[in-house]
């Protein structure tokens, strides 16, 4: 049915065995699979599981730590504070922007650039919180290079 791999039998050490059965469990994070042994005709179970490599920043400063989910919701928790933006929506784009980095090649990222990816992502969801985020990220020096953010705001649309 599914071909046969190498897995080693716990019953008679033989290599080879057959996939009789696969499913996914624990909301898809692992893959059970029940298997035939091709020497003494035992059957076993293996669990199969992503094995994700951790992303590591690098920060302003040159530190590096490892990427942290729960600082990118808390900082566009708080640029969309007191908007019409439910935590489904925001978790959403924190997925999308987790899924793009661990998609990339590259095992560090800089701040900068997870930056960038939360504002593109925040200029679709709500420019308010697009602007919020876009003063604390860019440390706008005065009003007018804030002001020059809002008219390029207005020139995309």
């Amino acid at each position: 049915m599914f071909g046969v791999l190498f897995m080693k039998c716990p019953f008679c050490s033989f290599e080879e065995s057959k996939v009789i059965d696969s499913r996914p469990t624990d909301e898809g994070e692992r893959i059970r699979r029940r298997r035939e042994c091709m020497s003494c005709g035992k059957r076993f179970t293996t669990y199969e599981i992503i094995e994700s490599v951790p992303i590591v920043v690098v920060k302003k400063d040159k530190s590096r730590e490892v990427f942290d989910r729960d600082k990118l919701f808390n900082g566009m928790m708080r640029a969309c504070e007191k908007r019409p933006v439910s935590v489904d929506v925001i978790e959403k784009a924190i997925d999308e922007i987790e899924a793009e980095l661990q998609n990339s090649l590259d095992r560090e990222v800089t701040s900068v650039k997870i930056g960038e990816y939360v504002m593109d992502k925040l200029k679709d969801i709500d420019e308010v919180a697009y602007v919020r985020f876009a003063s604390v990220y860019r440390q706008f020096k005065d009003i007018n290079t804030f002001m020059s953010e809002l008219k390029k705001l207005l020139i995309e649309e």
